[in-house]
């Protein structure tokens, strides 16, 4: 098993998180993982994006240019990564927020109005485990039993009490992959 993923948008959007709650469930699997942010000096609403690797065999470079699956949260992400989709792979998109849709006919698009329906969970900042759960239903690069461990690891101890709605949206998330 092999998932090589990038995870794009704008700073605070929770696109580091992502990648990272990623890596930790794949640690807790016992799997080989890698996790790579990149962001801008200006952070929030600047550009970011975190690589991350999850593999059941030894990683030979975090250095890749191709991915098995984009997870993109605004339009610039999309014109950027579409193309670097590997064939037979998925780009998974916040359409609330995307104007011109990715249109690749090799590659499996999965339309997810995810800060829709983060507003509608009240908190915006779950937008990101919402599109984490289209991810994993749509990958299934770790188990989803995994993901709030991972989350417990990856959040400070004092917004614990988050990780239910966390994983409601998760659970929302996981409804728009088929």
């Amino acid at each position: 098993m092999l998932q090589e993923a990038i995870f794009a948008g704008f700073g605070g959007q929770g696109v580091l998180s992502m990648g990272m709650i990623l890596a930790y469930a794949g640690m807790i699997e016992d799997k080989q993982v890698c996790w790579m942010p990149s962001y801008g000096p200006e952070m929030r609403g600047g550009t970011a994006n975190a690589v991350t690797i999850v593999s059941s065999e030894q990683i030979s470079s975090p250095i890749i240019s191709r991915y098995d699956t984009v997870v993109a949260l605004n339009q610039p992400s999309v014109e950027k990564f579409e193309n670097k989709v590997k064939t037979g792979g998925n780009l998974i998109y916040d359409s609330t927020n995307i104007t011109i849709p990715p249109t690749r006919k090799d590659i499996n698009i999965y339309a997810v109005p995810g800060s829709e329906e983060a507003v509608k969970l009240k908190n915006i900042k779950v937008l990101n485990m919402i599109m984490l759960g289209a991810f994993i239903k749509a990958t299934n690069s770790v188990k989803e039993e995994t993901v709030p461990k991972a989350l417990a690891q990856v959040l400070p101890e004092r917004y614990h009490k988050l990780i239910p709605l966390n994983m409601e949206a998760f659970q929302i998330g996981k409804r728009f992959v088929n």
